[in-house]
């Protein structure tokens, strides 16, 4: 098997990394950046554990080749770092999202991709666009209270910075 040798920003930080050709991002994050946020459970990109910000959209890092990643940025649950996400971290623990801890990394970025839209969803709605994460501990009602509560906050903190702090 060959080598690539990819170029990419992981948050925040350029770097240029060689691989084996059939890496995925993943692996690449996990193995060889020790990343070890971005977890592995499926590896077909259904139970969303691996999800990541690609550049500005969220992804399953199983599905994606770190060829395929050339300038792209990515940032990962350890780069997950503005005010929706501390809004956000605050919410699951408040809400009791946090179980097992481990959908929470993928849970948390499919998530912030919510806050940071300020749209108000219903629970339905919530339930959802968070279906593509799975969570074996059952704790979605509280990751739903979760994504919820920080989004109202954070459209709260738009309109007036001084409420939300």
């Amino acid at each position: 098997m060959s080598d690539v040798t990819v170029g990419l920003t992981v948050n925040g930080r350029r770097l240029r990394v060689t691989v084996p050709a059939r890496t995925t991002l993943a692996d690449l994050l996990r193995d060889h950046l020790h990343l070890t946020g971005t977890h592995l459970g499926c590896e077909q990109g259904v139970c969303g554990a691996c999800t990541v910000r690609l550049d500005e959209l969220t992804a399953r890092g199983c599905l994606v080749l770190a060829a395929a990643c050339e300038g792209a940025e990515v940032v990962t649950i350890e780069g997950l770092d503005d005010p929706d996400a501390q809004r956000l971290r605050g919410a699951f623990s408040r809400e009791g999202a946090l179980q097992c801890g481990f959908c929470t990394p993928g849970m948390v970025l499919a998530a912030h991709d919510l806050v940071r839209r300020r749209e108000v969803l219903t629970r339905e709605e919530t339930a959802v666009a968070m279906s593509g994460n799975i969570c074996r501990c059952t704790g979605y009602n509280g990751i739903v209270r979760a994504v919820q509560s920080a989004t109202v906050e954070g459209i709260e903190h738009d309109i007036d910075p001084e409420v939300a702090g």
